[in-house]
């Protein structure tokens, strides 16, 4: 679980801020919104894939 400590004196919005960060890094986001909505595992075999692909495509151009 991700925990920021406000610091004394330190406004909330540096504070929100740091937070927001912490759960960007540890991938909070990014899982909520892929469970917002059931996926059939065809589909996430599918997507999976399809990032394997742009991945590798990616590599391949440098």
């Amino acid at each position: 679980m991700a925990q920021v400590q406000v610091k004394p004196g330190e406004p909330i919005e540096i504070a929100l801020k740091r937070f927001k960060k912490v759960l960007q890094q540890d991938g909070v986001l990014k899982a909520a919104r892929a469970h917002e909505f059931y996926e059939k595992p065809s589909d996430q075999r599918r997507r999976a894939e399809a990032a394997r692909r742009r991945k590798i495509e990616r590599n391949e151009e440098r």
